[in-house]
């Protein structure tokens, strides 16, 4: 039995974070239905193979009112629908939230937009490199002098986005339970991107956070948590922040702590020459096993392939399948969850299936 087992959710197929959310919900044990268009067809869109996972594929048509009223069906039915189009969309077609809550009040309604469903931009298109750029997330990151640097799409879509959709979607299904009422969710990646760039407003506001990209404690500006080039071209990720811990990467350096002051600032640009050339002189893995054991916060920056065969991931099985794939996450009584397969069923299936 899992975490949301007896959940059911209708998730109108999309790309990015609409897409992350339903699979996390579906690992957590929501029986989840992916309705999508005709022409995607059940297992649509590169790279999603993964990303489908855990939950049957529904082919509707959207534009066909007979269809559309089996979805009305199947929302009667549903906990929550999550939605990841732009704003109006859904309501053009009949399938907005007063539609959906007039056939099933307790409905809770997640939408996941870069922009929100208002405000001046809530229809201008845009990808996560567009909203993290809004929110100052992305000025800050990547080394000075050059052009921030997107950070995947991971912040974006994936954590200011799916996660706070996630999260706000739980939340409301607690509520939903209590008082019988649902709600609409609206999760936009530029609030939720400012949301996990909280701390670095405290910083700003307490004058230890300069708008100078590559010049801050965890920008990379600190040469004590960076990242340093070794002799194979590989990289090193290095993390001693506290005295303790920058004690011991001096050690395992072989340099006197008289002759690397952590403290002030102005000692950086000397203490990040010193320490590439040091790094540059071993190859990854030799300084990560040399560190091994130490508290001097040195690890290996792994590509994804290399990832799978570390001994901590595959004693804790984090990464699996067939794709290799990410294991589900969080665990539950320490349990390993296992990856289930995407499928695909008729809508007249899933209409029997939920009654």
């Amino acid at each position: 039995m899992k975490p949301l087992s007896g959940v059911r959710i209708i998730e109108f197929d999309g790309l990015g974070p609409v897409t992350f959310a339903g699979m996390v919900l579906a690992d957590l044990g929501a029986e989840v239905l992916r309705l999508c268009r005709a022409e995607a067809g059940a297992f649509g869109n590169v790279g999603n193979d993964v990303m489908h996972r855990a939950r049957d594929a529904v082919v509707v048509d959207l534009k066909s009112p007979a269809d559309r009223e089996r979805v009305l069906d199947l929302i009667a039915g549903a906990d929550a629908v999550i939605e990841g189009f732009r704003p109006g969309v859904l309501e053009r077609l009949g399938l907005g939230p007063e539609d959906c809550a007039a056939r099933n009040p307790k409905l809770v309604y997640g939408r996941v937009t870069g922009w929100g469903q208002t405000g001046p931009l809530a229809q201008t298109v845009g990808h996560d490199i567009n909203y993290i750029g809004l929110t100052g997330a992305l000025h800050a990151m990547g080394e000075a002098g050059s052009p921030p640097v997107p950070p995947l799409n991971l912040v974006g879509d994936y954590g200011g986005g799916a996660m706070l959709l996630i999260t706000g979607v739980l939340a409301a299904l607690i509520e939903a339970r209590t008082i019988g009422k649902g709600r609409v969710v609206d999760a936009a990646m530029t609030d939720g991107t400012s949301l996990l760039s909280a701390l670095f407003f405290s910083l700003t506001a307490s004058g230890l956070w300069s708008g100078e990209r590559g010049s801050n404690l965890l920008d990379g500006g600190a040469p004590f948590y960076r990242c340093y080039a070794c002799a194979d071209g590989k990289f090193v990720a290095v993390g001693a922040l506290e005295p303790r811990f920058y004690a011991a990467l001096l050690a395992g350096l072989n340099l006197d702590a008289a002759d690397a002051p952590q403290m002030p600032v102005s000692e950086w640009p000397a203490l990040e020459t010193t320490f590439g050339a040091l790094f540059a002189t071993r190859t990854r893995d030799e300084w990560a096993a040399h560190f091994a054991g130490t508290e001097a916060c040195v690890t290996p920056v792994l590509t994804f392939s290399e990832a799978a065969d570390h001994p901590h991931n595959r004693a804790r099985q984090t990464l699996a399948g067939s794709p290799l794939q990410p294991s589900p996450a969080p665990r539950f009584d320490g349990q390993v969850a296992q990856i289930e397969p995407a499928g695909a069923i008729s809508l007249a299936d899933a209409l029997a299936r939920w009654g």
